[in-house]
Order: C-alpha cells, then structure tokens, then sequence
C-alpha cells in the first residue's frame, strides 16, 4: 500500500466516511481518464458518502420507529378501498403535513387498511429524515402511565417532542378512561401524529 493511499485510508477513517473511501479508488481513475476538476472530484466523492448516508440513515429510522411490518402507499389496494381518494393519499405522502405541524387522523372500519397506510407514510417521513415513533395506543398509555408513576412524565413528554411524527394505532380497539385519554392527548400535542382509528 503506497504512503498517499494508507493516509487516505486514515483520513476517511477519521472522517467516519466509508462510503468514499470505497469509491475513491474508481472514482480517482475516471476523474483521471475524464480529467475533471479537482472540484468536480471532490463534490462527486462526497455526494457519494452523502448518498450513502442518506440511504443508511432512512433504514436506521425505519427500524427505531418499530413498525409492526413494512408497508407502501405503492402496495396499498385502492380498488379494495373505493371510499379512499387516491388523490387525497398522494398529498399526504408528500408529508406537508409535517412541516405544518397538522395531525392526520385516519378513520373507518377495521380492515379498512388504516394501519398501512399510517405505516407507508410514516416510512414515507423515515426516508425523507424524520425521525418516526409507532406505538398502539394500549402501548401509549402504558409508557405514559409507567412514566408519570416514576414521576418523569415531563421527562418523557420532552423526549417525544423530539421525534416529528408519533403515530398512535388501534385508538378504536380500545376503551380510554379519563387519564388514558388524557395521556394520549398530551402525546399528540407534542409533536404532530398520525392517528388511525
């Protein structure tokens, strides 16, 4: 290994940018054959690390929002579920809601296809680099009960605030009490939601 080559394996190391110390060496030779700017080498290596990034990153926030399943909006039967305007779906998953803060509440029948679809655009806010949690809403009020006996609701309500989309399933299955509703409540006011009923 020659001495530019080991130093660059330790600059990408330290740079925590794998991605680029991969393709370095092919990219170096096109940049070559093509003779292109140092620039124009430098953007195409690091867009490569960014790329990959990217990539990694959404499935990293697909896994820590623990969804029951995966699913997309291309999967989703509209035919199934005639009363559904695609169009109306298509909007949602361009997830203005979120830069606005709205919540989205998803309601019908069970089987109606809730779930998939609060999962698809939740899946939809991963890969776009928002930070997603899934619960029930049994599991909900649980966390929210365990936190306020271990009197770090504030705590906890501060920490969810920092995800930007909660997504509460299966509110219909369930009958809420006074506190249970009040849990959840104080959870959806935290951050916008996604709530299938």
């Amino acid at each position: 290994m020659s001495r530019p080559t080991t130093e660059l394996t330790h600059l990408f190391r330290a740079l925590k940018a794998p991605a680029a110390a991969r393709a370095l060496p092919k990219l170096a030779d096109r940049a070559r054959e093509e003779q292109w700017s140092y620039e124009q080498f430098a953007a195409t290596l690091l867009k490569t690390e960014i790329d990959s990034r990217d990539s990694h990153g959404g499935q990293a926030r697909i896994k820590a929002a623990r969804f029951p399943a995966r699913k997309t909006i291309e999967e989703f039967d509209f035919a199934f579920q005639s009363s559904l305007r695609r169009d109306t779906v298509l909007h949602l998953a361009q997830l203005d809601f979120l830069a606005g803060r709205e919540n989205v509440i998803l309601l019908g029948p069970p089987g109606t296809g809730k779930t998939h679809l609060a999962i698809a655009l939740s899946i939809r806010a991963c890969l776009a680099g928002n930070r997603v949690l899934f619960k029930t809403a049994t599991e909900w009020v649980a966390l929210l009960a365990d936190a306020q006996r271990h009197g770090r609701l504030d705590d906890e309500l501060a920490r969810l605030q920092r995800f930007p989309l909660l997504v509460c399933d299966e509110v219909g299955y369930i009958p809420f009490d006074r506190v249970s509703s009040r849990f959840v409540g104080e959870a959806g006011g935290v951050s916008p939601g996604l709530i299938a009923a």
